[in-house]
């Protein structure tokens, strides 16, 4: 099985020595979860956005945020798993603790694609917000 590797630096700013999600993307994550999350976030211009305690995203929302992220809907297999696999709140919408797992499966296999989505939702390679997008 061959994986897409990015350099060592690449990998230090997403994931810790223990492979753990970094701060630093965390605090990016949060930032696009908040921009489709319930209850909705005020959006700031070149402001990172957080998302209230116990926000979520609906169905709809997921949805959104994977036709923005990668130009497609999700499968219904990626649905299924989504709920199999991510915590969920009580009414089976994904939680942010969910959307963190989501990204740290997916940094593990390809933090390429990681990175694809952060460009998309305008980070840069440092994991700044470039100026203009929220």
């Amino acid at each position: 099985m061959s994986s897409s590797k990015s350099s060592p630096s690449e990998i230090s700013i997403l994931v810790d020595e223990d492979g753990e999600i970094t701060d630093q993307l965390e605090r990016c994550l949060k930032h696009i979860f908040a921009k489709y999350c319930d209850p909705p976030v005020e959006r700031n211009a070149n402001v990172l956005l957080s998302p209230p305690p116990n926000a979520y995203l609906t169905e709809k929302a997921l949805e959104e945020w994977a036709l923005e992220t990668n130009g497609e809907p999700f499968s219904q297999e990626m649905k299924d798993e989504v709920k199999e696999f991510f915590d969920l709140n009580d009414d089976g919408n994904l939680t942010f603790k969910g959307f963190l797992q989501l990204y740290q499966l997916q940094t593990e296999n390809d933090e390429e694609e990681t990175w694809k989505d952060l460009k998309k939702h305008g980070f840069d390679k440092k994991l700044n917000l470039v100026a203009g997008e929220t």
